[in-house]
């Protein structure tokens, strides 16, 4: 249960962070949130030390794991190492509300480094929910803004649409092994696998702003730069690289699968490289550039290197969020993010110094950290195919040409820009923001120990297979380096991308993705709105009128119920009064009445019963023998004649 703690602690400082930004000042609020990251690595390196794992059973289905694997402990120490000084200069540079915001990129951090432990799907789940809603909460922090609101709901809207393959994904594991967990992942076989791969593919996909989810980013830049440099470094992009590298194993049957992922990989590098070769604005160009330079990463998990892709996530992590946050120095300074309107030349010297440096990496220039792991992913991709490995040298290539423009169109020398005007220096950060840069750049600098040959025994450390390099592979990439920074130094003096037209326009705009974007984003918010106003005036009013209607009735009925009903017990009481009283009279009139007629008549009967027969009783028998008498007579009499 003590890896829980790693987890949950970022996110339960949160609120103190949160309440120390209305009553500490910028420094107080600042140290809270940097001693939560340094508890963070602290505890990470105990758990790490400890072998520490963590396990919570809902029931006997869903049980929530977390553990410390090679790819996990990794990840999990680089994403508090990269936030740290993004949340140092986010403390020296940010406007308030100064508290909340840092509140939120600190539980962020939690968010994330619960996806990077977990070990089963609803785990994975869980934090993926979360890092959404953060991210829209960083996104939207000036809320004030609609726009800003509207591009926090465009990102939210289009990473949810990936969220739908991660549950695909989830309930296909369930149905195919009665569990949730990683490794009954591997256990899954036929259409239930392909369905885990295709949803889990959905999700890195958009997460990872590949083609065709890579416009969100542009709208992600609606956020501070401090939460962009965090977004593109560290958090949310990268989620969706570390799931399908920490998953890969575990999806090798699924044949079609590593071949797609090359081939999006691919794709997004060389689209990616040439959108941000066109870009006028400073991070929409390096918003470009990352889905780009992870399209490289994508190309080393597909090639069967996901060691390789972490690597190249840790170079791309550091001067990644260098650039970022050397551009909210210049966007002072230039009081726009439109690189024309910089060339700030000499004018911030130290500032240019560090951001070369940053661009250099990019670029992917020896002996820096990154340009290795660049090595890597080509000759990653040389074991698939030379075609592959040609792609992304291209690729490696054109990041070099807008590395190249970025850094000179900001920082260059005058002789690069329109004006030879000389202008006085300006006052070029705090001494936090530039300490942050300082760490960045010397993070940046130290894995340049990447090409050691000690160092590479270290990296396999974890298991991790590294491919092996060709020296011709290495001169042909330095070669395209090289090519690529001089043309980007000559577009620059030219000036030719400028202006928008033609292809440049179609690829300003993320090759017609980014109005694509746009539009679904803004279709869905207004059914939604629509389907909002039809559930207000259609369906409450109806629900309402029925509630209205149904009161009425059952009014009518009760007053009903009172005159009808209580009438008609009253009348049937008045009937029974009467019916009693009917039965009362009559009934004892005819019940008493009748026997006594009946004993009446018996009483006359008898009376002149008694009358016929007391004392004449002889009159009887005489009458009777008169009449015999004179009845024979007659019979005699008759004979005689």
């Amino acid at each position: 249960m003590m890896l829980w703690i790693v987890p949950l602690l970022p996110v339960l400082m949160a609120p103190v962070i949160y309440l120390g930004g209305r009553r500490e000042g910028r420094i107080g609020v600042t140290l809270l949130a940097l001693s939560a990251l340094m508890a963070v690595i602290g505890t990470l390196v105990s758990a790490m030390a400890g072998h520490w794992q963590g396990s919570y059973a809902l029931n006997a289905a869903l049980v929530l794991q977390l553990g410390v694997g090679p790819s996990s402990q990794f990840v999990a120490l680089a994403i508090p190492i990269m936030a740290f000084p993004v949340l140092l200069f986010a403390g020296a540079y940010e406007q308030a509300p100064l508290g909340r915001l840092l509140a939120v990129m600190v539980a962020f951090v939690g968010a994330m480094e619960l996806l990077v432990l977990a070990q089963d799907m609803v785990t994975l789940l869980v934090a993926w929910e979360l890092i959404g809603a953060y991210s829209w909460a960083l996104v939207s922090h000036h809320w004030r803004d609609r726009d800003r609101v509207k591009n926090a709901g465009q990102v939210f809207l289009v990473t949810r649409f990936g969220d739908l393959g991660l549950y695909i994904a989830a309930a296909a594991v369930f149905a195919g092994s009665g569990g949730f967990g990683y490794q009954q992942l591997a256990g899954l076989e036929g259409s239930l696998l392909q369905v885990a791969a295709a949803g889990i593919l959905l999700a890195a996909v958009a997460k990872s702003a590949q083609v065709p989810f890579s416009a969100w980013l542009f709208a992600a830049m609606s956020g501070p730069v401090s939460v962009s440099a965090l977004l593109h470094a560290a958090t949310l992009v990268a989620a969706g690289m570390y799931v399908l590298a920490r998953l890969q194993p575990l999806l090798a049957d699924a044949a079609w699968l590593m071949p797609a992922v090359m081939l999006i990989g691919l794709t997004t590098a060389l689209l990616g490289a040439v959108t941000s070769l066109v870009q006028s604005h400073a991070k929409k160009l390096l918003a470009a550039s990352t889905s780009a330079q992870y399209g490289l990463m994508w190309v080393a998990i597909g090639a069967g290197f996901p060691g390789v892709a972490l690597l190249h996530f840790l170079s791309h992590g550091f001067f990644k969020a260098g650039l970022f946050l050397t551009t909210g120095v210049a966007e002072r300074q230039a009081r726009s993010y439109q690189l024309a309107n910089m060339r700030l030349g000499g004018r911030v010297p130290t500032i240019a110094l560090l951001g070369g440096i940053f661009s250099l990496a990019l670029a992917g220039m020896v002996p820096l950290g990154a340009a290795w792991t660049k090595e890597q992913i080509i000759s990653a991709a040389y074991t698939t195919s030379p075609w592959l490995a040609a792609g992304v040298a291209l690729a490696g290539g054109l990041s070099a040409v807008y590395a190249t423009r970025f850094q000179l169109t900001m920082f260059g020398p005058v002789r690069f820009g329109r004006t030879r005007q000389r202008k006085p220096p300006l006052s070029e950060a705090c001494r936090f923001e530039l300490l942050a840069l300082s760490v960045l750049a010397a993070l940046t600098l130290g894995l340049s120990l990447f090409w050691w040959p000690e160092a590479r025994r270290w990296l396999r450390q974890p298991g991790w297979e590294l491919a092996d390099g060709h020296l011709w592979l290495l001169a042909v990439s330095l070669v395209l380096v090289v090519l690529g920074m001089a043309l980007g130094a000559m577009l620059v003096q030219r000036g030719r991308l400028d202006v928008q037209q033609g292809w440049k326009r179609s690829a300003f705009c993320w090759w017609g993705l980014e109005p694509l974007t746009l539009g679904a984003g803004a279709t869905l918010v207004k059914l939604s709105d629509r389907l909002a106003r039809f559930d207000r005036d259609v369906l409450e009013r109806a629900t309402r009128l029925l509630s209205r209607q149904a009161s009425q009735a059952a009014s009518v009925l009760a007053r009903r119920d009172t005159d009808g009903v209580d009438a008609s017990l009253r009348g049937s009481a008045a009937a029974v009064t009467r019916i009693a009283n009917v039965g009362a009279t009559a009934g004892e009139a005819l019940s008493e009445r009748l026997p006594g007629s009946l004993s009446g008549l018996v009483n006359r009967g008898g009376g002149r019963a008694r009358q016929a027969q007391s004392g004449q009783t002889h009159h009887y028998y005489a009458g009777m023998a008169i009449g015999f008498a004179v009845l024979l007579t007659l019979l005699l009499l008759g004979d005689a004649l």
